[in-house]
């Protein structure tokens, strides 16, 4: 009975890290389509008895604002460039906050935000953390910092019902990710946060302070080269 415990759990450690790889592989070529916070919100929707809404078109990185990269990194990540996945610096000043009693914020990376969005689910459990340092290992190793902001960009909630650069430059602005400006960068960066309660489309006082805030980081920042 013993031995064949041992065989079951070999067998299912073999499968879950054969999956993932394989899955990891899969997207370092294929466009993510669909991810479980999209599942998950149209869930929501129907559940509460509301419209289904999911916008969503993918993109390569070279169709959108070569302003869109930059923009996410001001606001999100300044060392994405420099760092192997997790930010040291930004979790030790998250922790130094939580232990003063300041407002507590997150210390994830785009490379982790990342690999939550397209293998997880959007919750705080240990478990899903274990598996978010997992996830975002391998996109590190496998993807490399080009093609984690590619997903990164097609695959971050934007809005209600709204994901990725094309779908929120289309949705907020009237036009395609390749056309957005500047601004228009830094004011959808703005409302990542919380982009079920900020609206990029309607930006509030707090929401334009932040979007010029950005803008200045944004200056410091380098952008992706494009692919000839």
């Amino acid at each position: 009975m013993f031995k064949k415990i041992q065989r079951i759990i070999r067998w299912i450690v073999l499968l879950f890290f054969g999956s993932t790889i394989l899955a990891v592989l899969i997207y370092k070529w294929c466009p993510v389509y669909v991810t479980p916070l999209m599942l998950i919100r149209c869930t929501q929707q129907v559940w509460h008895g509301e419209t289904l809404r999911l916008k969503h078109h993918w993109v390569p990185l070279d169709s959108m604002s070569i302003y869109m990269p930059v923009a996410v990194m001001a606001s999100e990540d300044q060392r994405f460039l420099m760092h192997n996945g997790f930010d040291f610096i930004e979790i030790n000043n998250a922790i130094e906050e939580r232990r003063s009693g300041k407002r507590i914020r997150g210390g994830s990376t785009i490379s982790q935000q990342t690999a939550k969005n397209v293998f997880l689910w959007p919750s705080s459990t240990w478990l899903r953390k274990g598996l978010e340092v997992y996830f975002t290992i391998l996109i590190e190793l496998v993807w490399g910092k080009e093609r984690i902001m590619e997903v990164y960009l097609n695959s971050i909630e934007m809005g209600n019902g709204i994901y990725g650069a094309e779908a929120a430059a289309n949705q907020h602005f009237g036009r395609k990710a390749i056309t957005l400006t500047r601004p228009n960068c830094a004011l959808i960066a703005a409302t990542l946060p919380n982009p079920l309660k900020y609206d990029a489309k309607d930006p509030s006082s707090y929401i334009l302070k932040r979007q010029t805030a950005i803008m200045v980081q944004m200056r410091h920042i380098d952008v992706f080269p494009r692919k000839k």
